[in-house]
Order: structure tokens, then sequence, then C-alpha cells
């Protein structure tokens, strides 16, 4: 193994949680690979989406900002959303700058490729597909609940969930990245719609399943109505487990921080709770737990602390590379 190279991380997820942890992730000396989900089509993506016929941009958008290193104003610029009563009313910046620029290259992923020079981006930023993929959720009723939107609103428990189109590709970059990673991170993010909606991509996720890099899942916080309602943080990984048809993660993070009576009361309007952490069934799973203070409550929103859990990848990446270098030896 070459001891001067960047140990490389690949990230996987959407959503608000990806964000946040790369902005801790890039203030070490590692390599981000971060893959991002295709499969929003609410809001300003789904506008988008529909009127140009282009992969929805807002997870992308919000992943690019997270690993810029510009000025603070040219990443709020980047990340303004309009107010107004005509059509730019919902739209953010960012998301039209990159419809822009996918029309002016033609292809989404070069899109993408050019705003990361544009914003002097630490590590590569790359689409689960270079294609909008739609998302279907089967109930458990024998429901199908189609779009990624619109499935935590049916009010129903989830089975399983798919994509269509059938024949959705890879980008051959992402393959290549998870080939060479030394650390491969799931997650944060909604389990349903967020995190699987990457892996389910034919072959992305086959090549997790297969990689021998350590593999790290950081659950979410708290449960999510319509998605994870009264989830155990076992019952995340089991989901996931059942829809890959393998067993791949070897650790997880898990918070043993007491998150503030009140701070919950505000959850539970949105019918959300803490996740609880069944360390023994995780156990049985086969996971390494690793347990942390890794709570933020900036304005009261209950987020992974960035630099916390960053701190603790970190270090797992370089005990993992330490063991390897020894191996070598």
């Amino acid at each position: 193994m070459n001891r001067t190279r960047q140990p490389r991380i690949v990230t996987i997820g959407g959503g608000t949680g990806l964000p946040v942890l790369l902005r801790g992730l890039k203030q070490y000396p590692v390599d981000i690979t971060a893959i991002v989900t295709v499969a929003d089509d609410g809001g300003s993506s789904g506008r988008l989406r529909n009127d140009l016929h282009i992969p929805p941009p807002g997870d992308i958008r919000n992943v690019l900002a997270a690993l810029s290193d510009v000025e603070p104003l040219i990443e709020e610029m980047f990340q303004h959303r309009f107010t107004t009563s005509n059509e730019l009313s919902g739209h953010s910046l960012g998301n039209l700058i990159l419809a822009a620029m996918t029309s002016i290259t033609g292809n989404f992923v070069h899109a993408i490729q050019e705003m990361s020079k544009v914003l002097n981006v630490r590590g590569k930023v790359l689409p689960a597909a270079n294609q909008s993929v739609i998302l279907h959720a089967e109930m458990e009723d024998g429901t199908v609940v189609s779009g990624e939107s619109k499935i935590p609103y049916s009010g129903k428990k989830i089975k399983k969930v798919f994509l269509t189109p059938q024949n959705i590709k890879p980008l051959p970059e992402t393959i290549s990245a998870i080939r060479r990673a030394d650390l491969i991170i799931i997650g944060p993010g909604s389990l349903y719609t967020s995190i699987l909606p990457n892996l389910l991509v034919p072959k992305l996720g086959a090549e997790v399943c297969r990689s021998r890099a350590k593999k790290v899942y950081i659950c979410n916080l708290m449960t999510q109505a319509g998605e994870t309602h009264n989830f155990t943080a076992s019952d995340h990984v089991k989901a996931i487990y059942d829809h890959m048809n393998c067993s791949f993660i070897n650790t997880i993070l898990v918070n043993n921080e007491d998150i503030p009576a009140h701070v919950q009361e505000r959850y539970k309007e949105e019918m959300a709770q803490p996740v609880y952490f069944d360390t023994e069934r995780l156990h049985e799973l086969g996971l390494e737990v690793i347990h942390g203070e890794i709570v933020s409550l900036k304005d009261g929103k209950i987020r992974h602390d960035t630099q916390e859990v960053a701190a603790m990848l970190h270090s797992l990446l370089i005990d993992e590379m330490n063991k390897r270098m020894k191996s070598k030896d």
C-alpha cells in the first residue's frame, strides 16, 4: 500500500444528513467521494426534473455547498432560495445554475464537475446514476406509492422500496471509487428515501456488498414518521440487509447522549422520537458498536455533531489503514 497517498472515503446518502457529515470530514486530509441520490421529485428539484428532464439537482447542490471552499457569501448565494410570487418562487439559485450547466455541457455529471471547480470543492461529488430515477414503495397492505416525496405521507407502513426504470446504470466513476475505497460510510439520511435509492442502483449496491473496505453505518438519531416509526437501530440495519440480500455493515456509530425532554417534545408533533440503539441486537447482527456523544442541538434541531462524528470516523479510518499496513509488512 502506498503510505503517502490520502486515505479514500466514499459516502453514500442524501437529504440533510450527508452535508452535515461532509462539513466535518472535509477538514481532514482524506480523499472524499460523495455518492448522492437522484430520486428526489419534490420542491424545486422536482419542478426542474419535470420541466427540463434532468436529474434532480437539490441533494447534489447541498453536497457541493458542504464540500465547497469559497467565501461564505458565495456559498450563501449558491444556496439562496427565491421567495417571489412568480415562476422563480421556491427555486434555489444553485439548482438553477446546475440546470443551466447541464444544458450547456449536455450532461449532468459534467455540470457537477464544472460546478465543483467553480466552488473549489474538496473531493468528488457523483450522482448515483446519470439519470432521474423513480422511487416506489410497496406497502404492507400491497399498495404501491410512487414518488420519493409522496412515500412518507402515505400513512402506511413500508414493506420495501424499488426503483424504475429497469435499466438504471451507475457511473463508472462511482464503481471505481467504491472499489478503491478504504472506508465506506452509509448515511446519515432517511432510510427509505435517501439511503436505499443509492444502494438499489444495479451494480452500485452489489459493489458495496463486495467491497473489502470497512463499512460504517451512521443511523439517524430520530425516527421519521411515514418511514421508520418506532424503528430501533437494528430495524434500520435489517431493512438495508433485506433490500440488499447481503449483510455488509461492519460498524455502527451509536449515540449515548441524552436528548433533552423539551427538544423531544417539539419532535412529537412530527411523530418522531429518539432511535433506540439496541446494542445487544446490533452485536447479534455482527456489528462493531461505537458509542459517542454525537448530537448537536443547534437552533433546537437534532442533528449529528459534524465535528465529533468526523473525528470518530477519521480515527476509525486511521486504525483501519494501520491494520492494513501491518498485514502487508
